[in-house]
């Protein structure tokens, strides 16, 4: 019982009154983290479809939450590069780049909101039924509207498939698996950051559920995964950077 008091606490607002009197790493001066990871030189990237230039998700907002539903059987009908593009600026596109005078980014806003706009996340893509696209793992890169492809493993299905409990991963289209970088809120935050991240995941899930039915898509959520294995599948080192929370998404009937 006392391991959930504690549990709690986390989730309540009292930790706000200590945090104001704290000495945060924005209030010593340390600069703030970069809104995203950096990526090699020579990494194979590729385009997407720019915000401006999108034809599809007219579905109006009122029809998209009226169907809002977890979907859990897909077809094995591939998403269009177009739609792929979309769902990515949907959940964490940027609408806005804010720079200090010497011209480094030092925070972003997009199309979901983020305390104190810190938004913490990477987005993964398990691609496995993309027009265009080599089936494999690639990275969003939100700052550049462009996904960066990280490999191509054969075993990796199998791999995010044992991790998950196999919940839907082999039968979807795409898997959005997002990561969490706690020290971008915890910079500002600290022993706050991780009531908002927590917060801030519901918002850019809940953008995907949207935006998934607005193209004849689904999604589920998923929680119950191995964090061990998941964060191995993906590269990440499970303590600056882990596994956060999953979404296969597919065209539904």
């Amino acid at each position: 019982m006392e391991s959930m008091k504690l549990y709690r606490a986390m989730l309540k607002a009292d930790l706000w009154a200590e945090w104001r009197k704290s000495e945060t790493d924005q209030k010593k001066g340390i600069p703030a983290p970069p809104p995203e990871k950096p990526y090699p030189h020579d990494a194979i990237l590729i385009d997407l479809i720019a915000p401006d230039q999108l034809t599809v998700g007219q579905m109006p907002l009122i029809e998209a939450i009226r169907r809002r539903r977890s979907r859990r059987a897909f077809l094995r009908q591939p998403l269009t590069l177009e739609e792929l593009s979309f769902l990515l600026w949907a959940t964490q596109g940027v609408s806005k780049v804010i720079r200090q005078d010497g011209g480094q980014v030092i925070r972003t806003l997009r199309t979901v909101p983020s305390g104190g706009a810190r938004h913490p996340f990477e987005t993964y893509l398990l691609v496995n039924r993309i027009i265009g696209l080599e089936p494999g793992l690639y990275r969003y890169l939100p700052l550049e509207h462009k996904l960066y492809l990280l490999r191509s493993d054969p075993d990796l299905v199998e791999q995010v498939h044992e991790a998950s409990n196999g919940q839907y991963i082999r039968d979807s289209a795409v898997v959005f698996i997002w990561t969490a970088i706690p020290y971008r809120t915890e910079w500002r935050y600290s022993i706050v950051a991780h009531k908002i991240i927590a917060q801030d995941s519901g918002h850019l899930c809940q953008n995907l559920y949207l935006a998934a039915e607005s193209i004849g898509a689904g999604t589920c959520a998923l929680g119950a995964y191995d964090q061990a294995k998941m964060d191995r599948a993906i590269g990440v080192d499970g303590e600056e950077e882990f596994v956060i929370y999953m979404a296969p998404v597919g065209k539904v009937e």
